[in-house]
C-alpha cells in the first residue's frame, strides 16, 4: 500500500515541508506506511498514537468538553487531533485518524465510522478555518480492512490537499526531479 505514502513523501520533500501524524484507530499504521518509504526522514517529523481518549486531550490538545460531549469518534475531534499534532511536533502538515474499527460500537458510533483529517499551512482565502479539512467515512469490512482503508484514506486526503496547493513551478520541479512522471 505504499503508493499514496510514496507520493506524500515525494511531494513534501520537493516542497521542503514536513508532516506529523496523530492516530487513534489505526494505532501507528499511518506512521509505519510513511516510514516504509525510502527518504521519509526528509519530510516525516513523527507521530502520536493517542489510542486512549484522555491522551487526545493531554497530548494533542483536543478540547476536553468536546470529548466529554461527543466522544472520540467525531469530525471536530479529528480536526483538533490533526492541528494538535502539527503544533506539538512542529510540522507544516498534520493528519489524523479516529474512528471505530470494531468489533463493538464506540461512543454511540457503529463499527466502520471513521474520520480522517488534515491540517496545513493554508491562508485565510482557503475557506477553511485554521487550514483544516475533515472527511467522514463509512467503511465496511472486518477490523483489519477498516484500519487499512483508514490509512489509505487519510493519505489520499493529504495528497489532495498537497496537490491543490502546489504551484505550477513546484509541479514542474517535481516532474523534472522524478523523471517526467
Amino acid at each position: 500500500m505504499t503508493f499514496p505514502a510514496t507520493d506524500v513523501v515525494r511531494l513534501l520533500t520537493v516542497r521542503g515541508e514536513t508532516l506529523a501524524v496523530a492516530e487513534s484507530l489505526t494505532g501507528g499504521l499511518v506512521a509505519a506506511e510513511i516510514t516504509a518509504v525510502p527518504g521519509a526522514s526528509k519530510a516525516f517529523r513523527g507521530s502520536v498514537t493517542a489510542y486512549a481518549t484522555e491522551l487526545k486531550q493531554e497530548l494533542l490538545g483536543v478540547d476536553a468538553a468536546l470529548l466529554a460531549e461527543r466522544g472520540a469518534v467525531d469530525a471536530q475531534v479529528a480536526a483538533q487531533m490533526a492541528a494538535g499534532v502539527r503544533k506539538a511536533l512542529g510540522a507544516d502538515w498534520g493528519i489524523a485518524t479516529t474512528g471505530v474499527a470494531g468489533p463493538e460500537p464506540q461512543d454511540g458510533q457503529p463499527v466502520g465510522t471513521v474520520f480522517v483529517a488534515v491540517d496545513g499551512p493554508r491562508g485565510a482565502d482557503s475557506g477553511s478555518a485554521g487550514g483544516g479539512k475533515v472527511e467522514p467515512l463509512r467503511l465496511n469490512g472486518d477490523r483489519a480492512e477498516i484500519r487499512r482503508e483508514s490509512v489509505r484514506s487519510v493519505l489520499e486526503l493529504l495528497l489532495k490537499e498537497l496537490a491543490g496547493e502546489q504551484t505550477g513551478n513546484e509541479r514542474a520541479q517535481d516532474t523534472e526531479q522524478n523523471g517526467g512522471f
